[in-house]
């Protein structure tokens, strides 16, 4: 399946005390994206913006209305170092 990247689908990313105890624990990141958005177009967006390898996409619908999408990432993509390198911590 081909899949066009628009990384605008990422919005920004959350943090918040469950979100860095999941990159610690779980090399995850988590971020609110489209409504719209799918798992392919998450996963292409998030791959091109940060050259990560994304494993698994994982989506939620807030009850504000907003999308949260959780990120695994590969085991040789500290979910930490791209945080660091987005300013987060």
């Amino acid at each position: 399946m081909v899949v066009e990247v628009d990384i605008s689908r990422l919005k920004y990313p959350l943090t918040t005390e469950k979100n860095v105890r999941l990159m610690q624990q779980e090399n995850k990141l988590v971020f609110v994206v489209d409504k719209k958005a799918t798992k392919p177009e998450i996963k292409a967006a998030a791959e091109e913006m940060f050259k990560i390898k994304v494993v698994k996409v994982n989506t939620t619908i807030m009850p504000s209305g907003k999308k949260k999408a959780y990120l695994k990432l590969a085991m040789d993509t500290p979910a930490l170092d791209v945080a660091t390198t987005l300013g987060l911590i």
